[in-house]
This record gives C-alpha cells, structure tokens and sequence, in this order.
C-alpha cells in the first residue's frame, strides 16, 4: 500500500504546485488529515482507497483541466494498479465535486470520507482563506450588494458565472454542513460553519454590506 501511495503521490505534487493557493498540495494535506480522521471512527473503511483518492481528487478539476493534463486513470494505470481497486478510487472521486449542487450518488464509504473530507476544507477559517484566494486568482470582487445568490443551478451555469467570493458562501459553502454524510464530518463541520456565520456578521459591520439575497 504505501509504494503505491508514495509513487501517486510523488507525481502529482508538481501537478498541484501549478494551481492557486485555494487547491494547491496543502490543500490535499488537509484533505487527507480530515479523511483519516473521519476513517478512524469507520473501521470498515478502506485506507488505500481514501487516501489514493484524496491525492487525485483535484488533479483534473475543470476549473484547471487543460489539454495535455493527466488523468486518475492515467495516474494509477501507470503504478500497474489492479482494475477493481482503480475502479473503486475512480468512484471515490467522483463522489466528491459539489457541481453546483448536482451531486453523484454516493456508492461507498470510502466516498462518504473523502466527500466529507473536501468538503471540511471548504468550510471555517480555511474555508474563508481558500474563497478568497480563488477569487483573488481569478479576478472576482470580494462582495457584490447586487448579486443574488442562485439556489438552483446546472453544473455549468455553476462554473460559468463569476460570482463574488461571498456570494459562494450563500451559493454553496454555507450549505455543506448540512451535507455532510458521516457522523464525525457532521460534528466537526458544526463549529466551522458557525465560525462562517461569525465572519459575515462581522463583515456585514464593517463594509455595510447586508446579508446576500437569494
């Protein structure tokens, strides 16, 4: 398990140091601390699973997919990996991306994990951090008292439309804590959603910007 794991893993640190502070390695780091502490209350789950889905999830995210990127598939062919287990990370990861609110189903553990796991990153004060910093890389404004946050959305009318950073909270970020799956994504996403809710009060002080409508 853990030659596997070190070669997936020696390969795609380079692949994420090419993308903005919001889903660099540390990104994966925290990612894969959430998972095994999700993992340790669920003894049934597949370590090998979680983890090598963890390192892959991101590598082909459309917001950075380019030609010539490389795929999980490609990535885990290459360690002459068995085709059952690539099936399984495949799954895995597909369980993960929010899209606008138009979820995969979940079909394993181990993608209930990793999903929450993603999902714990997004949200709190790193979760704060990472909104801003992927509306920092890609141009967007810090708030918009015009906007109106959508609460029904295709996937690419999702990734289409460059909203400001804080309109992602009331579009998805604010939503995940009731999304979560497991038990312990549950409990842990309590206290930074509340956190969030802090910020954009204290925001809303400062700037005199008023609650997002939707």
């Amino acid at each position: 398990m853990e030659t596997i794991v070190s070669n997936i893993t020696e390969r795609v640190i380079d692949i994420y140091r090419q993308f903005d502070a919001s889903h660099d390695y540390d990104h994966v780091l925290r990612v894969m601390k959430n998972a095994e502490d999700i993992a340790r209350t669920i003894p049934e789950a597949n370590l090998l699973i979680i983890r090598l889905a963890v390192l892959l999830h991101d590598i082909d995210d459309p917001k950075y997919r380019e030609n010539g990127n490389v795929t999980p598939m490609e990535l885990l062919r290459s360690t002459s990996t068995s085709d059952e287990l690539v099936k399984r990370v495949l799954e895995t990861i597909r369980s993960v991306s929010f899209n606008g609110g138009n979820e995969e189903e979940i079909v394993s553990i181990e993608g209930a994990i990793v999903r929450d796991a993603d999902r714990l990153d997004a949200i709190g004060a790193i979760g704060i951090a990472r909104a801003f910093a992927f509306g920092g890389a890609r141009g967007r404004k810090l708030y918009d008292a015009d906007e109106i946050a959508r609460t029904k959305m295709s996937e690419d009318e999702y990734r289409s439309r460059k909203t400001a950073s804080v309109t992602h909270f009331y579009e998805k970020l604010l939503l995940l804590k009731d999304l979560m799956v497991t038990e312990e994504g549950k409990r842990l996403a309590e206290e930074r959603h509340a956190f969030m809710l802090v910020f954009l009060e204290q925001l809303q002080l400062e700037t005199g910007f008023t609650t997002i409508r939707k």
